[in-house]
């Protein structure tokens, strides 16, 4: 599946909108600039392609072809393509009655230009060895974030199988603290026994803040009432639980 993408960048941060093939907003988010936006920018996409994942199907327009940001990009083996400010305004122009500007509406302008424009837009690209030797690591970088979006998508569906409680008590289900506890106790019941000692020590390991309402958050939820599966269905979805948690 083809997967369009429009940023609009500021010092501070980038707009994205992800767009499929027929112009439907796939999803929007502000991320912020450097390698937690950019690895954010990453997951979004693999969250879209899911196990059809094909870098070079990935268009991305951005008002700017220079920087640490666009280099990532093109290193990670997107389609990037750099849109002169005045090709988007005009495009803006054509597209919309107002031509109200945002950021956000200038995102989805990007989207839509790559999608429909992109003949008529410059695509951006490394050529030097020293590039290319970035492009093995950014993508390398990248496909580690995919494979763990994937994995995460995984262990959230098998949780709202059988243990719903555990996405209760976890925001975070790849986060340090959720794995080492998931690890210790990939079921209700065992789940329901952890101490707030264990608990506690697995929120200081992953360096979190306010440990004691958080610690309390938790253990709430994982002895909360619960609806539950027969013992032997949640014995085996336990073991699937450790696995993933184990990769």
């Amino acid at each position: 599946m083809q997967l369009f993408v429009g940023d609009d960048w500021s010092e501070e941060h980038h707009d994205v909108e992800l767009m499929d093939p027929a112009g439907r907003r796939l999803s929007k988010a502000r991320l912020p600039e450097g390698v937690a936006g950019i690895a954010r920018l990453h997951a979004m996409v693999g969250d879209q392609l899911g196990d059809d994942i094909d870098e070079s199907e990935v268009a991305i327009g951005i008002e700017t072809d220079r920087g640490p940001w666009v280099a990532a990009l093109v290193a990670a083996g997107y389609t990037v393509f750099a849109v002169n400010p005045l090709q988007a305004a005009r495009f803006r122009e054509r597209s919309s009655v107002s031509g109200a500007k945002s950021d956000a509406a200038d995102a989805h302008v990007l989207a839509d230009m790559v999608r429909t424009d992109s003949h008529q837009l410059r695509p951006v690209a490394g050529d030097s060895a020293e590039a290319e030797a970035v492009k093995v690591l950014a993508r390398a970088h990248k496909t580690l974030i995919w494979e763990r979006t994937r994995q995460t998508q995984r262990l959230r569906h098998a949780l709202r199988e059988y243990f719903p409680a555990a996405l209760e008590a976890f925001d975070d289900l790849d986060a340090g603290d959720a794995l080492e506890l998931l690890g210790k106790a990939p079921d209700p019941a065992s789940a329901a026994r952890l101490t707030r000692g264990q608990i506690t020590a697995a929120l200081r390991n992953a360096r979190r803040r306010d440990i004691e309402t958080k610690t309390d958050r938790i253990q709430a939820a994982l002895r909360g009432e619960q609806l539950g599966r027969a013992a032997v269905i949640t014995a085996a979805y336990a073991a699937t639980t450790r696995s993933a948690v184990a990769v």
